[in-house]
């Protein structure tokens, strides 16, 4: 077992994974105070790790052994009963859990999406989709408002932070579309697929449909947002952005959409700076 991490070491581990493995929340997190940077970091280090590991995966590339729920499940919760692992990923999270009051139950909410997909899961109706998505980015979608300082209690601004995971989701579900099919990966409702044929094939018509998807999300979440402190408030309207950004440009190129994979630049992303902020500060003045 690794010696005892200090706070600073969890903090630049957690650093060094955003960056490899997320551009647009790295872009994102550099709006918040230096507090609630450090906690989304640590919070993301958890996340990302057992993502990885449910799937075989390395910053969500490659391919190896993959590591059972079950035990993920047992070092989340050692670590949520304040009990060092030796393992940077859940450290932090102890670490995290320590500063911030993130109830256990969201993080087995997490862990079942990913229960989800070891089992083969497949969604067969659009409340199935819903579901998913909330388990693999909804509920982090709490989790993370919780670390910007929102209340376990408040129920309404967490269903909020809820909705704007989902729509991250969704949009990712909508860009990994070819991606997801190649590997024999499906997360479109069975009730689309019998319209279309009943092939879980790259298809502009569903990637239509997920979009339009994330607008209603989208517009949900953003009703929740004045409950958070300002530079929270910016950082999460860019992510929105960002992310939805991402969705819309699969709905528009259509059938070309998956012949590469579609990001979005960082000028883009400097780009949406202007108008969160503005946003930020008339939702505070309402």
């Amino acid at each position: 077992m690794r010696a005892l991490y200090t706070r600073a070491e969890l903090v630049e581990g957690a650093r060094q994974a955003i960056v490899a493995g997320s551009k647009s929340f790295r872009a994102a997190s550099r709006l918040f105070d230096r507090e609630t940077r450090e906690r989304a970091w640590l919070l993301y280090w958890w996340c990302r790790h057992c993502d990885d590991a449910c799937d075989g995966q390395t910053m969500g590339f490659g391919s190896g052994p993959k590591s059972p729920v079950a035990g993920l499940r047992e070092k989340t919760l050692l670590a949520a009963a304040g009990q060092r692992v030796g393992e940077g990923p859940f450290d932090a999270l102890g670490m995290l859990l320590r500063e911030r009051p993130i109830p256990v139950s969201m993080l087995e909410d997490h862990l079942a999406g990913f229960a989800l997909d070891e089992r083969g899961w497949r969604p067969q109706t659009e409340e199935d989709l819903d579901r998913y998505c909330y388990h693999v980015a909804g509920v982090v979608g709490c989790m993370m408002a919780i670390v910007m300082g929102i209340s376990p209690d408040d129920r309404e601004t967490l269903e909020r932070a809820a909705d704007l995971g989902i729509a991250f989701q969704l949009s990712n579900i909508a860009r990994d579309l070819r991606e997801d099919s190649e590997a024999g990966r499906c997360y479109v409702p069975a009730s689309w697929l019998a319209d279309l044929g009943n092939h879980c094939t790259v298809h502009s018509a569903i990637a239509t449909r997920l979009v339009d998807r994330v607008a209603a999300y989208e517009a949900s979440a953003r009703s929740g947002v004045a409950q958070l402190p300002f530079r929270s408030r910016v950082a999460v309207l860019a992510a929105l952005r960002i992310y939805g950004a991402i969705g819309r440009e699969v709905g528009r190129l259509g059938d070309q959409a998956w012949d590469r994979r579609v990001t979005i630049g960082k000028a883009r992303k400097l780009g949406f700076l202007l108008p969160s902020l503005a946003e930020a500060a008339r939702t505070r003045r309402a």
